[in-house]
């Protein structure tokens, strides 16, 4: 805490240096034949801004997601440059460490084991994973969300939230095994347990039991301690449990999406290694120290209020996509065969 400098800008100037980090790789320049190697590729959907208007090639392999994507988009198009660049709307990076030249990819979240320009993700509007049946289309609308997270958290103060711990979730990873049957063994600890996802098939994809029912995310706001693992890549739930105003305990490091790096351990959250072997210690302490685990919390939330709204997530793509057309050392030329994004429908749903 001692070392820790708040962010106080009131834009995403923020997050600047993870932004000119994730460029770093990319600035001796992108050559017109490395993009096209990279569209060939096939590790993600080939848009083009020119001249204020929108192209994409017929190919997205998740639709929601790239909707998700263009959204933000199209809300810029007057301030952009013409530039063009391959977005990766799959849960898992493009571009390994040892690819030469890197592959100029843009991608939700990475490990430090690969090259991919982080963008924010296609959740802030739409394409979130569907669960059944709280979010039947999948968490979107990220500003509508943080309302209802809000309105919860009033409800739920911190003198009135349960001391324990709480998850819901799929058993996407084994890491989370052990906070399962930590709740099994101590239930008055840690209230943990496995719903299904799209590929569950018995008992053994929920550890042995059935599975339990979902629970909404404004219920988890009920309770002091949340947990956030990695799912496949970074998992989408972390943003949404700090506005809880509950202590959030972020599992492992590997995993990162672009405002990760802004949120320090101990300041915003309680770190946790990925196999849970400080887990009792690190509850014992927030228990013992109800004041500090407070402060934390109010400080996880009050950042994500403050420096992830809306606005906070266009600015960082009209900073990112402004940045990478300087990297462009040709200029970008349409595609005849790509078709010109335009607005849809206003989306009111969650």
């Amino acid at each position: 805490v001692k070392s820790y400098s708040p962010c106080n800008s009131e834009d995403c100037s923020c997050y600047k240096s993870v932004l000119l980090q994730d460029l770093q790789p990319f600035q001796s320049g992108i050559s017109e034949d490395t993009m096209d190697a990279t569209v060939k590729k096939g590790v993600g959907t080939h848009y083009q801004i020119i001249g204020h208007t929108l192209y994409r090639e017929d190919s997205c392999m998740f639709p929601a997601r790239c909707s998700g994507v263009e959204h933000f988009l199209l809300q810029l198009l007057d301030r952009l440059p013409d530039v063009e660049m391959v977005v990766n709307v799959r849960d898992y990076p493009q571009s390994p460490g040892w690819v030469e030249p890197p592959l100029p990819v843009l991608s939700f979240s990475k490990t430090s084991s690969y090259r991919d320009i982080m963008y924010p993700a296609w959740t802030f509007w739409e394409g979130g994973p569907a669960v059944w049946p709280i979010y039947p289309t999948g968490l979107g609308r990220w500003d509508l969300m943080r309302e209802e997270l809000a309105q919860s958290a009033a409800q739920w103060p911190w003198n009135r939230k349960e001391s324990k711990g709480f998850f819901r979730g799929s058993r996407t990873s084994p890491e989370r095994d052990p906070l399962i049957l930590l709740s099994r063994e101590s239930p008055h600890v840690v209230d943990a347990e496995y719903t299904k996802n799209q590929a569950w098939r018995s008992e053994k994809d929920t550890l042995g039991r059935p599975p339990a029912s979902e629970v909404p995310l404004v219920d988890h706001c009920r309770y002091k301690f949340l947990f956030n693992f990695r799912g496949v890549a970074a998992s989408f739930r972390l943003k949404h449990l700090f506005l809880c105003g509950s202590l959030v305990f972020h599992v492992g490091d590997e995993w990162e999406e672009f405002f990760y790096p802004q949120l320090t351990p101990w300041v915003h959250y309680i770190p946790v290694r990925a196999d849970l072997s400080d887990l009792m210690e690190k509850l014992q302490f927030v228990k013992d120290n109800d004041v500090i685990a407070e402060q934390i919390a109010s400080r996880g939330q009050q950042f994500i209020q403050d420096h992830l709204r809306m606005e906070d997530v266009s600015c960082y793509w009209e900073n990112l996509l402004t940045h990478f057309s300087q990297l462009l050392t040709y200029k970008p030329r349409r595609r005849r065969s790509y078709k010109q994004i335009q607005r849809s429908h206003l989306r009111s749903e969650l």
